[in-house]
């Protein structure tokens, strides 16, 4: 837990005071820092050597939180590799069976690794979004960020959802996600989107729903890259110097709930990986948190929250504006 959350004066002004929470409509679930992959813009730190997993009675205590929150209307399931926890199909079959929709954040390698080998068909059977990282529809880009190989096996991932109905069918719906190589802000959103349409269709016969656009946060593996380069301070000010007031009402903190590995509740993902847990220093979790708790916390915010509200903004939905 971190000792003072970095809740600056310069956020707080620039957002005319604390956040208001809205109905939650999504509970996000990080279920363990374990990847098959090393990428360098990670604000996780996940990796290949990640022991955090969320067990069984964590699950289970994250499943009921659905009964509680009735408004809940989407399980957002993140990792790490999400698809490594080995609770990941109960989680999402359980949230099926609710009927409510569910979102996997894939990185499309762990579909060729082995032991995955039927992971697709089930999302495919269960009908969950797939949310995709592809940083760039360049080769030279994408091995850059994530690693030698990656992009050639996530064109071969992404041709096998192709096959299972994904980005075709309207039912399965495949999003791809871009994070800016460099310490920038990503372009507009439809215009690239149409760029990644038509190169990976020409190129590799590839289709998707829709691309979405996440600034990189200045938190863990990406802080220390911005460091190692020399990018740290032009980057927060080039956040703080887009601030966009219009992503205010649309901040996802404002709708979601965001459980860590262990159980701990945050106000969203990136608050978590700050150890900036909702309650202090009794921290709220899966097995404490209840409406009229919820309520009475304030959402927590910071300097990181300028990564949110530059230009068109940022959350794990995309551009907010």
């Amino acid at each position: 837990m971190s000792d003072t959350a970095p809740d600056t004066a310069s956020f707080r002004s620039a957002v005319g005071g604390s956040l208001r929470r809205s109905e939650p409509e999504i509970l996000q679930v990080n279920v363990g820092k374990l990847c098959n992959q090393t990428c360098a813009h990670c604000h996780v730190n996940a990796g290949p050597g990640r022991s955090e997993i969320m067990n069984e009675g964590v699950l289970d205590a994250s499943l009921r939180l659905l009964d509680s929150f009735p408004t809940i209307e989407t399980v957002d399931v993140t990792g790490g590799a999400p698809e490594m926890n080995p609770g990941f199909r109960r989680l999402v079959s359980e949230a099926r069976g609710r009927d409510l929709r569910v979102i996997d954040r894939c990185n499309l390698t762990i579909l060729e690794e082995p032991g995955y080998e039927d992971l697709a068909e089930f999302l495919a059977e269960e009908e969950v979004r797939v949310v995709a990282s592809l940083p760039c529809y360049s080769e030279e880009n994408v091995d850059r960020q994530r690693g030698d190989g990656v992009f050639e096996r996530s064109i071969e991932a992404l041709r096998r959802l192709n096959r299972l109905g994904y980005g075709r069918d309207g039912v399965r719906r495949l999003d791809l996600v871009f994070n800016p190589v460099g310490p920038s802000l990503p372009p507009p959103a439809e215009v690239l989107e149409a760029a990644y349409k038509e190169q990976l269709s020409e190129n590799f016969g590839i289709v998707f729903d829709g691309l979405i656009t996440i600034t990189n946060m200045v938190i863990s593996r990406y802080e220390s890259f911005l460091r190692r380069t020399g990018e740290l301070e032009r980057y927060e000010a080039l956040l703080r110097d887009a601030f966009n007031p219009a992503t205010i009402p649309h901040l996802m903190c404002r709708n979601t709930i965001s459980v860590g590995w262990d159980g701990v509740v945050y106000d969203c993902d990136f608050n978590q990986m700050l150890e900036l847990e909702l309650g202090g220093e009794e921290p709220l979790t899966v097995h404490t948190l209840t409406r009229e708790a919820w309520d009475a916390h304030s959402i927590i915010t910071g300097e990181h929250c300028f990564g949110c509200t530059a230009g068109a903004g940022s959350s794990c939905g995309g551009s907010l504006t």
